[in-house]
């Protein structure tokens, strides 16, 4: 259970770090978003140094499920736009993949 609140903080630290770029660029806030969004994506890295994984690889790939469904809630919760029933099922088969990635019987 500790592995994905790591991944769900991961991953909110790299989507709000992100999106301040987006914010600067797309929606022509201040340049001085990008600050806490600096600062968002040092969290990001640091917090997948945490993940109890023997190669990085392994460690990322598993990640990038809880990433996909961590930004369809970005999409609702901070965005405003519900996902569909195909983000849902794409979310719930990524979260599964990357379960597999994680917990599968290593030889």
């Amino acid at each position: 259970m500790k592995i994905y609140l790591i991944y769900a903080a991961a991953a909110l630290a790299e989507i709000a770090g992100c999106f301040t770029f987006w914010a600067w660029l797309r929606l022509e806030k201040s340049a001085l978003w990008l600050v806490p969004g600096m600062v968002a994506l040092a969290a990001f890295a640091w917090l997948l140094t945490l993940v109890p994984s023997e190669v990085a690889g392994r460690a990322y790939a598993a990640y990038g499920g809880m990433y996909i469904v961590a930004s369809l809630f970005w999409l609702w919760g901070v965005e405003g736009h519900s996902p569909d029933r195909w983000d849902f099922a794409g979310g719930a088969i990524c979260l599964a993949g990357a379960s597999l990635i994680l917990f599968g019987p290593r030889a």
